[in-house]
């Protein structure tokens, strides 16, 4: 652990404290800052609506569901959203799984997504890619079911892991996909991934203006990889919140966690304290 980085149970509830007050005193509308519920998967398994409450009253202003969201109702979605809306968070996107995307699957995630009253489906991994060739299929499919979206007043979106950053033939699968994607596709930025592969977050915000509208907070550092909250690890925070506020176009925050020395709900809580003392 960072130890420089590393914030002490009494500076966490201190930080904790200050985050509302801070908030109400900056004068221009704050970016909402919200959680992937995949940092969560055990507790959110184990009582979705109750997750998600205590999620809301860490702080949180939305939530990403990611892809077992796929196998609701469309009945279970109106309970959920109306849990949200009681609760006064909101849920901006959903991660998908390719199928999301298709013609036997789109239907059903257009129909999810606008229960939950959402922007952007987001393609969270588009599986086994092979070469070039294979990201380019997977933005053309992309593309056709955005087509499909945009009549639905909804976006496709594509989430990076660290394969979209290794260079195969001399180019990054993710340079492919930012030239064959219509722009109103949105770019959801992982860091983490980014910086696990060695590549430079904040040059890719800059390089890509306007489409960087969401971005999952996740740290990274060479001796822990991911298992490390926000602020421990090697991401230049400040200079990417920057870049996404001045040229990324960021729409709302997303903080996401693999794993830490804490359990879930407290890493949860510790990663947004770090993200509003980072972030101030």
């Amino acid at each position: 652990m960072n130890t420089q980085n590393h914030i002490s149970r009494r500076s966490f509830l201190s930080v904790l404290a200050a985050a509302p007050l801070a908030a109400a005193v900056t004068p221009s509308k704050p970016i909402p800052v919200g959680l992937e519920l995949y940092s969560v998967r055990d507790e959110l398994e184990k009582d979705l609506m109750g997750t998600v409450r205590g999620v809301a009253k860490t702080g949180y202003q939305c939530v990403e569901f990611y892809s077992p969201y796929f196998e609701w109702t469309t009945d279970y979605a109106r309970k959920v959203r109306a849990e949200l809306d009681e609760l006064g968070i909101h849920c901006y996107s959903t991660h998908n799984d390719l199928k999301s995307f298709t013609p036997e699957g789109m239907g059903k995630a257009i129909d999810l997504n606008k229960v939950l009253g959402t922007r952007y489906i987001v393609l969270a991994h588009p599986g086994e890619v092979s070469g070039l060739d294979g990201y380019k299929r997977v933005a053309e499919t992309l593309n056709k079911a955005n087509d499909t979206m945009k009549g639905q007043a909804l976006h496709a979106g594509y989430h990076n892991h660290d394969a979209e950053w290794k260079p195969i033939d001399g180019q990054k699968p993710m340079e492919v996909l930012r030239a064959a994607l219509d722009k109103s596709i949105m770019l959801q930025l992982d860091v983490g991934t980014c910086l696990a592969a060695g590549s430079d977050p904040v040059a890719w915000i800059n390089h890509n203006p306007g489409r960087i509208r969401s971005m999952h907070v996740k740290d990274w550092s060479p001796q822990k990889e991911y298992k490390v909250l926000t602020g421990e690890g090697i991401a230049p925070w400040k200079k990417l919140f920057a870049a996404a506020e001045k040229t990324g176009g960021i729409e709302y925050y997303l903080i996401e966690q693999e794993g830490s020395d804490y359990p879930e709900m407290e890493t949860a809580q510790r990663c947004l304290a770090a993200f509003h003392k980072l972030h101030a």
